[in-house]
């Protein structure tokens, strides 16, 4: 069984981009916005959240706060996405339990790299 990833972002050529190059190796879900996003996540436990950081409604911020308090949700890796640059943003992704940060646009072999990093952590563990 394929390993889900949950692709949020309202530009729909990042949705699409991202759902044609991951779905090679995983089932990809993809959402417009993050309250489209929470609502999935009600009935649905992705291995992954990769997220826009800016989206009109609710920034990819208050989405990664949100799945932070959802009790199935908490430990889920997210993957936040955003074209800053600045290290301020990065940090604050960290600060509020992102794993990883990727500025657009993207390599996309090094977004497959994080992506694999943060579902088979052992495996990369092991390889070092």
């Amino acid at each position: 069984m394929k390993k889900m990833i949950l692709v949020v972002d309202d530009e729909q050529t990042t949705c699409l981009l991202l759902e044609n190059f991951l779905s090679k190796d995983f089932d990809v879900v993809t959402k417009s916005s993050g309250v489209e996003a929470l609502a999935w996540l009600n009935n649905h436990l992705p291995d992954l959240i990769i997220t826009d950081i800016q989206m009109p409604g609710m920034s990819g911020y208050e989405l990664l706060k949100e799945v932070r308090l959802i009790g199935f949700h908490m430990h889920t890796p997210v993957v936040m996405l955003s074209a800053n640059k600045e290290s301020k943003e990065r940090i604050k992704c960290y600060q509020l339990g992102a794993q990883d940060y990727l500025t657009k646009p993207f390599n996309p072999e090094e977004l497959l790299e994080i992506t694999k990093k943060n579902l088979f952590p052992i495996h990369y563990a092991n390889v070092w």
